[in-house]
């Protein structure tokens, strides 16, 4: 018998394992809300990363602090640099570079890597809070196995600032279970349709400003980085309407999905291949009306405290055989075709990480504009606190 009111159960634990494992949430927050952080020498062989800086030794440092997305990493692989280098990997995950410019901005993040998307590197470079990359010290990164569409953003009069992570779409995904024997939607029309119909209280929308804002202008057939005044207004207003039907605002949308408690989300690719792997009825849909097509990169903050470990983590990851180990297990093409060359046919053909060209047609690159337009972080706050 207790009456402590932080008891952990069995069942809190197991989730927040898993959301650790995914790379959900940081190491810092798995060993806070577990009470695990004592217990760290005892549990670092059994649980991935674990390792503390106080078992580290090596010429790079003790440690590497990555900003990056959920569900994006395989920790197997963070716990393999450490036992080769010494240095342990402590995660950051944030749901927007929005919320990442802010952090760098307001100075002291103590990060030495930062995985950013292509319409955010202009803006990092502009207000010098990232620096050019010494090429010379990622001898892993070949440029010539990028397609240049999606690893130029990374590169700035003639500068390299990012080197190319992973690519992708932003589409929804939705349980077909809960339609109840109906069609299969194919249109962001329908997504916010559905939001305010038949699976209000059951949809998740992104806290990101890109996507939210960028997929309810599709409602109405605009571009997906408009910043017209009028056009805004009108996904506003869309915004507003649907935000009574929904479930929760959050870019970490797996667990909701997964426990059933959401039937629909906006959706990244490797998420989209994660759930449906555990949930063969979870579908993936870009819709017809267009949407994003994005790359991230890795990034060097010119505060890095760790810059050495940063380039020896960056290097490690671009290996090709550690770069299958981590689509294998994310989901997201990395966009390096000596990855692919690795890749089973049948994820090759996978059309949620490869769509046909019809579909990818109509996507949009996000916009520089759209990280500091005024009007659209006012309409993402509004729409936060209506």
């Amino acid at each position: 018998m207790t009456d402590r009111k932080d008891f952990l159960t069995r069942e809190k634990f197991m989730e927040e394992l898993y959301r650790y494992k995914k790379g959900s949430v940081t190491r810092r927050h798995f060993l806070g809300v577990t009470g695990l952080g004592l217990a760290t020498s005892v549990l670092g062989s059994a649980v991935p990363g674990l390792r503390g800086a106080a078992f580290a030794q090596g010429s790079i440092g003790d440690r590497v602090v990555l900003a990056t997305w959920p569900n994006y990493h395989d920790p197997a692989n963070f716990e393999a640099f450490t036992a080769a280098t010494g240095a342990a990997v402590d995660m950051n995950v944030f749901g927007s570079n929005e919320e990442m410019l802010a952090k760098l901005q307001a100075g002291g993040s103590g990060w030495d890597i930062v995985v950013a998307t292509n319409y955010a590197i202009p803006t990092y470079v502009e207000t010098g809070l990232i620096e050019p990359l010494d090429l010379s010290r990622i001898p892993n990164f070949d440029p010539s196995a990028y397609d240049p569409r999606f690893a130029s953003p990374g590169v700035i009069e003639g500068k390299t600032y990012g080197i190319p992570r992973n690519l992708g779409t932003t589409g929804y995904c939705i349980n077909t279970a809960d339609l109840e024997g109906g069609a299969t939607p194919t249109t962001w029309k329908e997504y916010w349709d559905l939001t305010r119909g038949a699976l209000s209280g059951r949809v998740i929308v992104h806290d990101y400003q890109l996507t939210a804002i960028g997929n309810a202008l599709k409602y109405f057939g605009y571009s997906f980085n408009s910043v017209d005044p009028a056009e805004l207004a009108e996904a506003e207003k869309l915004l507003i309407e649907a935000k009574p039907h929904l479930f929760a605002i959050t870019s970490d949308y797996q667990p909701s999905m997964r426990s059933g408690d959401a039937a629909m989300s906006m959706c990244w690719t490797g998420d989209a291949v994660q759930l449906q792997r555990d949930i063969p009825e979870i579908a993936y849909v870009l819709g017809k009306e267009g949407g994003e097509l994005w790359s991230d990169f890795f990034t060097v903050p010119a505060s890095a405290p760790h810059k050495d470990a940063a380039y020896a983590l960056i290097n490690f990851l671009l290996d090709p055989q550690i770069g299958a180990k981590e689509q294998a297990f994310h989901g997201y093409p990395t966009g390096d075709s000596r990855v692919d060359a690795l890749m089973p046919e049948e994820v090759l053909k996978d059309p949620v990480l490869y769509p046909a060209a019809e579909l990818l047609s109509a996507l949009e690159f996000g916009a520089a504009v759209t990280l500091t337009d005024p009007t659209r972080a006012e309409i993402m706050a509004r729409f936060k606190a209506a």
